[in-house]
């Protein structure tokens, strides 16, 4: 076989390792416990760069590069994954010649995706869509947090239980109601930062745990609604941490568009419900408004329920009494939910085939190259 000459072996010193070019394939070198190996740099899972990634000893006692992106783990000496798994990275055979290192110009195993016999985001990949021309499902996402075991009374909750109700006697709509404090799922772990194509759809959380929680704030929002009515507290003049959360979780939504030019959210329609003892409801409102539209959401005219007693109502037991002893809160409750439902029942008009998103592009990224 065929060998190509790659670098000095005085460039891969013990315990190192790096990505070189070879022609136009790429390899990831390593030198660990005095053995030289090369494996296929892009990693098969998402294209990841295994020259980046760490070294770690498992519990079989080899080493294995962990990929910098999501996580996936090849032996060193064979590319094979751990114990369990049958996914292989291509390796390639290495010889030393006065004092360079050569590599073969074909891998002497191939590499090897396996087919894994259980897809859980399989909808989820194939964006199997369940709405239709004639459909009115309304989701309602509550970001208020408090004690599983010691339930209290929750203003923005309530009224949000309420504007689903409304939906379903006055227009005959379909609701679920998803409290983000039931479900359990990771943080945004940042892979956008390393690559952005390692913020991939499905979310590369998701593919690795198919029980994240996220995966039902993603089947409902992008899959199943038609509306999204989105309530939330305010926490220090801001919308709660666990709207955060999930807003970050959200990122793999818009970035297909960065990415593929592929919108996920079509024809939907969101509006909010803002509440709290302290000021800020135009702040809350505007970005959620912002990050909204930029995943693709259509914005109803007056579109959140804003309600504050302000600065100095410290008096928080009588916050729920005073919300809705409110007419304002009442009637407010009835005309968001119609002004939602009616924008709804336009835009499903709408060909969004070939939608225009006047967003960045990768493919526009060219300040780099002047």
């Amino acid at each position: 076989m065929p060998y190509i000459p790659l670098i000095p072996i005085s460039e891969l010193p013990e315990n190192s390792h790096k990505s070189v070019r070879c022609g136009k394939k790429s390899l990831a070198l390593f030198h660990y416990r005095g053995i030289i190996t090369a494996l296929e740099n892009t990693c098969i899972h998402r294209g990841g760069d295994l020259g980046q990634g760490v070294i770690q000893t498992l519990d079989d006692g080899e080493l294995y590069v962990v990929c910098p992106w999501h996580g996936w783990q090849y032996n060193l000496k064979s590319g094979q994954a751990p114990y369990g798994y049958k996914d292989r990275q291509a390796l390639y055979e290495i010889i030393v010649e006065n004092g360079m290192l050569l590599v073969s110009e074909e891998p002497v195993t191939q590499a090897f995706r396996a087919a894994h016999d259980i897809d859980a985001v399989s909808d989820l990949r194939n964006l199997e869509y369940q709405t239709s021309e004639k459909s009115l499902n309304v989701l309602g996402i509550s970001t208020t947090n408090m004690n599983r075991d010691l339930p209290r009374p929750s203003t923005s909750e309530t009224a949000l239980q309420h504007a689903l109700d409304f939906a379903a006697s006055r227009f005959g709509a379909a609701t679920k109601m998803i409290k983000i404090r039931d479900l359990n799922f990771r943080h945004c772990e940042g892979y956008y930062s390393r690559h952005e194509r390692a913020c991939t759809w499905p979310c590369s959380i998701s593919e690795m745990d198919g029980e994240d929680g996220m995966n039902e704030v993603y089947r409902a929002m992008v899959l199943w609604a038609d509306a999204v009515i989105l309530a939330t507290p305010i926490r220090w003049g801001n919308a709660s941490s666990l709207y955060y959360k999930m807003a970050e979780r959200l990122n793999t939504v818009q970035n297909q568009i960065t990415i593929h030019d592929k919108v996920l959210i079509k024809n939907k329609v969101a509006s909010f419900i803002i509440t709290g003892g302290q000021d800020n409801v135009q702040g809350v409102a505007g970005n959620f408004n912002s990050f909204f539209t930029d995943l693709g959401f259509t914005l109803p005219p007056f579109n959140f329920l804003g309600w504050s007693r302000g600065w100095i109502a410290e008096d928080t037991e009588n916050n729920y009494n005073a919300f809705f002893k409110s007419r304002y809160v009442k009637r407010s409750v009835m005309e968001l939910v119609t002004n939602t439902v009616q924008l709804v029942m336009q835009i499903k008009r709408m060909d969004v085939l070939h939608l225009q998103t006047p967003k960045p592009n990768i493919s526009e990224a060219g300040s780099l190259a002047g």
